[in-house]
């Protein structure tokens, strides 16, 4: 093969590799592949630790990171909050991100006492929102919406019905759920950050 030659492969290899990576800078998540996403936002309706009313038009041109938990329990809640903290430290100067924590246990997780608890927590709550509600629209989001427990999992007694997931749902600027992440494994919460990070630019 002539020098000319090899120069010329060269060249037009590196013209290449300079337009991906310009149109990468100019256009966020060229490179990546477009994913389906596996739910979309529906009409909901609870209250936060504050006692204010908080709908989907909340989140609405938003990047939300959405969990579920309880404040009695024992188990990987206070694991699942405590990982949390590190996506909210390294999003929390960002105007449109927030973070959705429900209750599982309504009955016990009263405005009150969801307020108690998030004091204890010292976060700024306009960015870190607890949630309660009636119990039926809560576990049907989880579900059917946000998927982070499978919606088998339902029983017919509501009362006996109980959800604890270690889940959390990536919500995007348009309302759709992208992606599920394990909040008890700190490299996925990462890779969460890395993802809002993402969707906040486009």
């Amino acid at each position: 093969m002539s020098r000319k030659y090899l120069f010329y492969i060269l060249f037009f290899g590196a013209l290449v590799l300079l337009f991906f990576g310009v149109m990468s800078w100019v256009i966020p998540g060229f490179t990546k592949k477009s994913m389906p996403p596996i739910g979309t936002m529906q009409p909901f309706r609870f209250t936060t630790e504050n006692g204010q009313p908080f709908t989907e038009q909340n989140i609405q041109g938003k990047v939300a990171a959405v969990y579920y938990f309880f404040t009695t329990c024992k188990g990987i809640c206070p694991r699942i909050n405590h990982n949390m903290r590190s996506v909210y430290e390294a999003l929390e100067n960002e105007p449109n991100f927030l973070i959705l924590a429900h209750t599982c246990d309504p009955e016990t997780d009263t405005v009150a006492r969801l307020k108690h608890y998030t004091d204890s927590l010292q976060v700024n709550t306009a960015k870190w929102v607890f949630l309660t509600g009636r119990k039926d629209s809560l576990y049907t989001m989880a579900r059917q919406v946000y998927k982070i427990d499978d919606p088998a999992n339902n029983v017919t007694d509501l009362k006996s019905d109980f959800l604890h997931s270690q889940f959390v749902a990536l919500v995007n600027k348009q309302g759709n759920i992208t992606k599920i992440y394990d909040a008890l494994k700190p490299s996925e919460l990462k890779e969460l950050v890395a993802d809002a990070k993402q969707a906040l630019k486009e």
